[in-house]
């Protein structure tokens, strides 16, 4: 088992009591784990490239879905994305647009894209490959995605920002004012790292640890899902 594993494993759990919705994982970890998760504890998930292409549990296409689209067939709470963050702050704020002011930015990212509509409408998780306090911050230069101290403000009706995986632990936001929560940390990995690495307090009072990738999920990502491991490239154990 490698650090890799664990958080493929993580991000299949996201998925796991959703029933059947459009899952829209971004990035290579999240969608191994989606994957991961149809063949095994979500076997009704409607798996989607993030893009515009409906997939099999295997990646191979099984249809078309366009980006302007997926508002007008899939209803609200039907979906669930998993995003990439820059930045991501304590309420779950996140950035992929630039970084420094938005007048002059020192760095210029993708921009906000589906951030805004993502998080307004559908629940949405983020993916963290690299925990660092340059990636939880305290306070996100440019808000893509609307966390959830702006959505109660917004009174936004279907927001959803359910929960963070990182290379270094599971966050999410069960707490009274909707601050972020560690919920486990990886094998390995201790809670006095994970705080040195986040810009702000986190709440750990109940963290547990991630459970660890089962002998059938092993053999489904080393035999039919990755077998090339291309996983340990993104997190290096």
């Amino acid at each position: 088992m490698s650090r890799a594993d664990v958080c493929v494993v993580a991000c299949a759990d996201l998925f796991a009591e959703d029933g059947e919705v459009l899952a829209s994982p971004m990035g290579l970890i999240p969608s191994l784990g989606a994957r991961l998760a149809r063949l095994t504890s979500a076997p009704e998930l409607l798996l989607s490239d993030g893009e515009a292409t409906l997939l099999g549990p295997d990646g191979e296409p099984e249809g078309w879905l366009p980006f302007r689209q997926v508002f007008d067939v899939v209803a609200h709470g039907r979906r669930h994305v998993v995003m990439g963050a820059n930045q991501v702050d304590r309420y779950g704020n996140q950035n992929i647009s630039c970084i420094g002011p938005h007048e002059r930015p020192t760095r210029q990212l993708l921009g906000v894209r589906g951030a805004p509509g993502n998080t307004a409408n559908h629940r949405t998780s983020y993916w963290v490959p690299r925990h660092s306090r340059r990636v939880l911050v305290e306070a996100v230069d440019v808000v893509s995605g609307v966390g959830h101290d702006r959505a109660r403000a917004a009174g936004l009706r279907f927001h959803d920002v359910y929960r963070v995986v990182t290379n270094l632990a599971v966050f999410d936001f069960a707490t009274p004012d909707g601050s972020m929560r560690v919920r486990s940390v990886h094998p390995g990995v201790e809670l006095d790292e994970v705080a040195a690495q986040t810009s702000f307090p986190l709440v750990t009072e109940e963290a547990g640890t991630t459970r660890e990738p089962s002998a059938a999920e092993l053999e489904l990502l080393r035999t039919r899902l990755d077998p090339d491991g291309r996983r340990e490239k993104e997190v290096p154990s």
